[in-house]
């Protein structure tokens, strides 16, 4: 098989996985349109209102919850499946339910799968590409993710503005017509579908096999992906590094060897979220209101932040695995934290009209868009021992959605309690440790294997021993 022929297959399995973003993303998204429909439809209070939009956050902690013990026993094929059954199920359900307990469930069946997509989907690519292209491959999950969001943005618009099309058939006039928050949500069902029928043609993650001593059916994969040679070298690194782990117990990274990993693990996807991506994301029209736009400009301008964050996330992809994790961090949190510090600043000198406000909200989100975005998930999927990775990647994707749901719902309290120039002040605030974080604690881990990272903790840990 050629060289051309490995990266096709590559990028084919590797697109695949990152369907699971796509869904992520679209799920996460799409709810921003069919709020009010569904409060209108089933009469909801403030209370039912809010558990309709926060509920799938519960299924989400759950499936997180359980996802890292689940592929790591049963394999992360197997349950990237089971993300994709659980989508699907969510987006049929939510488009048939006959009542808004129904229409609940089916929402926290879709929480379970945004769970789990969420942490076995990098954790496959991670596994499964080659360590020069592992930080591209990587990033492809979360530009699905990203495309996920302003594909849903532009089918909740479509879908609305289309409702007054009277069909021959009574069921597919309630879904697209007259209850158009249906359409809106059961539209999930055809990307699941999608994905669900090609997680049938990728095959299990190598090192998963390796795991499992099933070392030939790892290594056909591994010289279908790079070749013979570059197949046996990652064998061997395993085998060698194996014979020291032990059966694979999370004790293992809380070990003073690991333990700056953990940090890593736990701080960077949580300060990814507390930096206020998700407030842009999710208020971003009500915070361009306060800018001094109208509602359809405002509704213009996330169509158009959904869409910058999409075009910035390939600077990382063509980026990552030629200048390295730490340059992006750097440049990408620095580039952040000083738009929020400008952002706040024009709210505070109430400089509120012109493009000043949008301006430096894009320049936000671009910054967000190669660096934490995307590396969040590129360095989160390659500092964990083999042996534990998946339960450690379920560690730190639970402590992204933790700060994912603080931001969530503190934001609306903010906006209103402390002004939109000191909740931005607070979001830089909340961002600049992350720099810290990058120069003391995060190595520069391109073109290293899986395994040579791995052995980089026990060689760091060994020298700072010996230098106290």
């Amino acid at each position: 098989m050629t060289v051309k022929q490995n990266s096709t297959y590559l990028y084919l399995v590797c697109l695949v996985a990152a369907l699971g973003g796509f869904l992520f993303g679209f799920d996460t998204a799409v709810i921003s349109g069919t709020v009010s429909l569904v409060k209108h439809d089933f009469n909801l209070n403030a209370v039912s209102e809010g558990w309709f939009v926060s509920c799938a956050l519960l299924g989400c902690i759950i499936g997180v919850s359980l996802s890292g013990k689940l592929s790591d026993k049963y394999g992360r094929k197997i349950v990237l499946i089971i993300s994709a059954v659980l989508f699907l199920a969510s987006a049929l359900g939510c488009m048939f339910s006959n009542s808004f307990t129904t229409l609940i469930i089916f929402r926290l069946i879709g929480g379970l799968g945004i769970g789990v997509a969420s942490m076995v989907s990098p954790l496959y690519i991670s596994e499964f590409s080659p360590s020069r292209f592992r930080g591209m491959m990587v990033s492809l999950y979360q530009l699905a993710l990203t495309i996920g969001i302003v594909l849903a943005y532009f089918s909740n618009a479509y879908l609305a503005s289309h409702t007054s099309g009277v069909f021959n058939n009574a069921d597919i006039n309630k879904i697209f017509s007259t209850e158009v928050w249906r359409g809106m949500l059961g539209l999930g069902a055809l990307p699941a579908g999608i994905f669900l029928i090609c997680l049938f043609l990728v095959p299990e993650s190598p090192r998963w096999l390796l795991l499992k001593s099933q070392e030939q059916k790892a290594k056909a994969i591994l010289i279908k992906i790079d070749g013979a040679e570059a197949a046996q070298k990652e064998i061997d690194a395993f085998k060698t590094l194996d014979s020291d782990n032990n059966e694979g117990s999370i004790k293992e990274l809380f070990t003073p060897v690991y333990r700056k990993a953990l940090w890593i693990g736990l701080l960077l996807p949580f300060l990814s979220q507390v930096c206020g991506i998700n407030a842009v994301i999710y208020y971003g029209p009500r915070i361009l209101e306060q800018a001094g736009f109208t509602l359809n400009n405002a509704l213009g301008g996330q169509v158009t932040i959904g869409l910058v964050n999409v075009v910035f996330t390939f600077v990382a992809i063509f980026t990552i695995d030629i200048w390295g994790r730490r340059p992006l961090l750097f440049v990408g949190i620095g580039g952040a934290v000083i738009s929020l510090l400008i952002i706040g600043a024009l709210f505070a000198l109430g400089i509120t009209t012109g493009p000043w406000i949008l301006i430096f909200i894009i320049t936000f989100i671009s910054c967000f868009a190669f660096s934490f975005g995307p590396v969040c998930w590129v360095v989160v999927g390659e500092i964990f021992p083999n042996a534990i990775r998946g339960k450690a990647m379920a560690l730190a994707t639970l402590s992204l959605w933790v700060g994912n749901f603080l931001v969530g719902q503190l934001t609306p309290i903010m906006l209103e309690g402390l002004g939109s120039s000191w909740t931005f002040w607070l979001f830089a605030l909340c961002c600049s440790p992350a720099l810290w974080l990058t120069f003391k604690l995060i190595p520069e881990t391109k073109g290293r294997s899986l395994e040579n990272i791995e052995a980089y903790w026990k060689q760091a840990y060994i020298q700072d021993t010996q230098e106290k």
